[in-house]
């Protein structure tokens, strides 16, 4: 017979490793994985912790600080799905604001196995840059990527 995870526990151990994420305390961050995790990030899939140390330092090369802001929640079975915005601070100093969503899949020994995260990629390069061309680029191509839909 398969065992139920308990949804509350779930959900306190997502919070406490977004805590852990605004805190930049990586080896807390760690200590919520299994050690053969899969993470999907941008198209690009990593495993194990190896792969988690690497996307972790990705995230905290480019912010200094950030905060994670819940807007949906929810959780069926091993799985816990969060709708959120990343409230952050570049190391250049410039504030940005990107929505984001998470897939977290969580063993029997409430340890994340599988993490996809979600997030535009045009958004995110919008609200970081400030060079000028940049900026142009980035909107002929989100104004292109709408073409037929507005």
């Amino acid at each position: 017979m398969a065992q139920h995870l308990n949804p509350e526990k779930i959900r306190e151990l997502a919070k406490v490793l977004d805590d852990a994420i605004e805190n930049r305390k990586t080896e807390e961050v760690m200590s919520y994985f299994a050690e053969t995790c899969e993470i999907e990030l941008l198209g690009v899939n990593l495993t194990g912790k190896e792969g988690l140390r690497k996307a972790i330092r990705w995230i905290f090369r480019y912010l200094k600080e950030l905060t994670l802001v819940p807007i949906t929640i929810m959780i069926e079975g091993n799985t816990f799905f969060e709708e959120f915005f990343v409230r952050a601070k570049t190391k250049e100093g410039k504030e940005i604001q990107v929505k984001q969503a998470e897939v977290l899949v969580y063993d029997y020994e409430y340890k994340v196995k599988s993490l996809r995260l979600y997030f535009d990629r045009l958004e995110l390069a919008a609200t970081y840059t400030s060079n000028p061309i940049e900026k142009i680029m980035i909107d002929r191509l989100s104004k292109a990527s709408l073409k037929g839909l507005i």
